[in-house]
């Protein structure tokens, strides 16, 4: 299945000059986002990680079936102000502002392996704060999952060239 075929692009979202790719497409079709699990299923198990962290909130639809299917334990990466307890912080740039994530400090024990996933990798901005933030709780990145890839805005690239391992079902322009 062609699951490029089920992202809806809307010009000019939620600025002037962005494309925005949506995934609601994707996941109100059974089969389409069936098959999007199945495959992020089947990378992952090749992969060595203890928790998977998902970064809100489209993330945390594909992480948290992702956790289901092989039994891993999920760990929310919020936007400010969200998390009750004591939490990590970290501010990073959008390509169409500034944003600030967080985690709670109990979510991660010292030295383990941390996936992380999101819904779309774009400029790395967000990406690379959740790295940071599972670093802040000692615990290692294993690497980075993404249903899409906006290939030309080098985030993927940047994680890359930071040594983290990053996966991606989906290649689209960001423009």
């Amino acid at each position: 299945m062609d699951l490029k075929k089920h992202i809806r692009s809307i010009p000019d979202y939620p600025k002037k000059g962005i494309l925005f790719r949506d995934i609601t497409t994707l996941i109100k079709d059974k089969d389409a986002f069936k098959e999007c699990i199945d495959q992020m299923t089947k990378i992952l198990m090749k992969l060595n990680f203890d928790k998977i962290a998902s970064i809100e909130s489209r993330g945390f639809v594909f992480a948290s079936a992702l956790c289901y299917n092989l039994s891993k334990s999920l760990i929310l990466m919020r936007k400010k102000n969200k998390l009750p307890a004591e939490k990590y912080s970290q501010d990073f740039e959008l390509e169409y502002g500034k944003a600030t994530l967080e985690i709670h400090k109990d979510s991660i024990m010292p030295k383990e392996k941390i996936l992380i996933v999101d819904d779309l990798i774009a400029t790395g901005g967000t990406a690379e704060a959740g790295a940071k933030l599972v670093e802040k709780s000692n615990g290692v990145v294993s690497g980075f999952l993404f249903v899409i890839n906006l290939f030309d805005l080098g985030g993927k690239k940047l994680l890359e060239d930071k040594g983290y391992k990053t996966f991606s079902l989906i290649d689209f322009p960001g423009h």
